[in-house]
């Protein structure tokens, strides 16, 4: 897509949201600011770095969301002799998922992010409306639905992750992609005060639910604040940063309502600790502070009583234990207690894992991701076999943003295989999480492997600031949707 291409659709998204930024006062911003002009050459930077590649092979890529299709495309975009199959069921499956925390706070509609995968499918590459059923790697196929054998050259699975609710005692289901398979979990989830933008349909139950408690908090009389409590759980999950985000949204929903004072918000993670990157975390840590947010650390949600609005989680920490004669050390006991959290409103981040079908076959691993090579994204095993996005086994990287590194560096890693070179590309464990703090403001933390911060514009990363929410809410979606699904962004 070219340059004045992007700027028109991120423009068409400012005039969707005409009470924050007019469209003139937005293109006059994109003129000046160096952040926007990096941005825009972004966009057009990948056309010009893909070189043509002669090099033949059956490449088939088991999943078409971002991850996959943008790899599509950009292969496409390279080899002149290109046999592409992807296979994926979902015909919305290159939605824009980070979107869905802006539907839940009712600033975007479920419109705004979804688009249809056939319309983004690059021209000549293959695809097959099925599901991956089986992997056998050993004789270079995947099993489709049951029956239709696919053999290749060369695999990447791209599959994403699983929403694993059933893992949670009371609510149901699992949903293997953000825009189907939810009807089970629609039974407990989006209604009733428990929410969750981990799904399509929950983000807009999400922006019900928090109007039902703003109307709730503008009834409210007693002298107890109603409690609306926010969930981390106890695996990894795709953005990491959206159980704040959307705690921050409905801090900002009670304010502008003129009822945050009536409401308690409360965030009960897992682990110990607002972010793994230092700088990060003490940044998260004072804007709590500031904010009068609640939390506590190493609480587990793992049952909710739905009618009675009750939920369970299990908080876990660590005691000194028996002295060890051998080691001459005093030893660890584990210890874990049940607490019962009354809310009012809920917003559940689910448990997240592997699809069954890879953690069950032999490209999988003991925990289910793909086992990889986190440098060059290829299968620790199977050379003809790569991985990306939130599937991989690589530490941290299940965002967006780290998928568009990714992508880059499988592409140039299997065309270089399939030449028979070296593997020239590294992925350096570039991640980014546009922190939305409140309507208006976003913190962009941006890091990599060394847990350091690592900002693309020079600029103190641990602040709020109202251009980080025009990169978020404007440039990101024309940027991933109409760059990186063309393969050059």
């Amino acid at each position: 897509m070219k340059k004045n291409e992007i700027l028109e659709e991120i423009l068409n998204e400012v005039e969707k949201h005409p009470e924050i930024m007019s469209r003139r006062e937005a293109l006059k911003y994109l003129s000046v600011s160096p952040m926007a002009a990096s941005i825009l050459a972004g966009a057009t930077i990948g056309a010009s770095s893909v070189s043509a590649s002669s090099a033949k092979g059956k490449i088939v890529i088991v999943g078409g969301g971002l991850a996959g299709m943008s790899t599509a495309a950009r292969l496409n975009n390279t080899l002149s002799n290109a046999d592409i199959t992807v296979i994926e069921p979902d015909p919305t499956s290159v939605s824009y998922q980070p979107g869905q925390t802006l539907v839940g706070a009712g600033l975007w509609d479920a419109a705004d992010i979804t688009y249809n995968r056939d319309d983004f499918l690059p021209s000549g590459v293959k695809l097959i409306k099925g599901s991956v059923t089986a992997f056998n790697p050993d004789s270079n196929s995947v099993t489709v639905d049951g029956s239709q054998e696919v053999t290749y050259d060369h695999m990447i699975i791209a599959t994403g992750l699983m929403l694993n609710y059933a893992a949670i005692k009371g609510l149901d289901g699992v949903i293997t992609s953000s825009g189907t398979d939810n009807a089970s979990v629609k039974k407990t989830v989006g209604k009733d005060g428990v929410h969750s933008i981990y799904f399509r349909d929950g983000s807009t139950a999400t922006w019900e639910g928090i109007q039902e408690l703003v109307a709730k908090a503008k009834a409210h009389k007693g002298p107890e604040k109603l409690q609306a409590v926010f969930t981390h759980p106890n695996t990894p999950i795709k953005c990491g940063g959206a159980p704040k985000k959307i705690m921050y949204l409905v801090n900002s929903r009670l304010e502008e309502a003129g009822v945050r004072d009536k409401v308690e918000l409360t965030l009960y993670p897992n682990g110990g600790k607002m972010f793994g990157v230092p700088e990060y975390h003490e940044a998260i840590l004072q804007q709590y502070k500031d904010r009068g947010f609640k939390w506590h650390y190493a609480h587990n949600l793992v049952e909710i009583d739905t009618k009675g609005k009750v939920a369970t989680f299990n908080h876990h920490w660590t005691e000194k234990g028996a002295w060890d004669e051998d080691l001459e050390e005093y030893g660890v006991e584990l210890k874990s207690e049940l607490v019962e959290v009354p809310y009012d409103f809920i917003h559940i981040t689910p448990p997240m894992k592997a699809p069954d079908v890879v953690a069950n076959s032999d490209v999988g691993s003991d925990k289910g991701w793909v086992p990889v090579t986190k440098e060059t994204m290829r299968h620790v095993k199977y050379e003809n076999v790569w991985c990306l996005g939130d599937v991989a086994a690589v530490p941290m990287g299940k965002t967006g943003g780290s998928v568009r590194k990714q992508y880059k560096v499988v592409v140039d890693n299997l065309v270089a295989s399939m030449e028979g070179k070296s593997l020239p590309s590294k992925y350096g464990g570039y991640t980014v999480c546009p922190l939305i703090t409140s309507i208006g403001t976003v913190m962009l933390a941006e890091f990599d492997w060394s847990k350091k911060p690592t900002p693309s514009f020079p600029l103190d990363p641990t602040k709020e600031r109202w251009i980080w929410w025009l990169l978020k809410v404007y440039a990101l979606k024309p940027m991933t949707i109409h760059g990186m699904l063309s393969g050059r962004a």
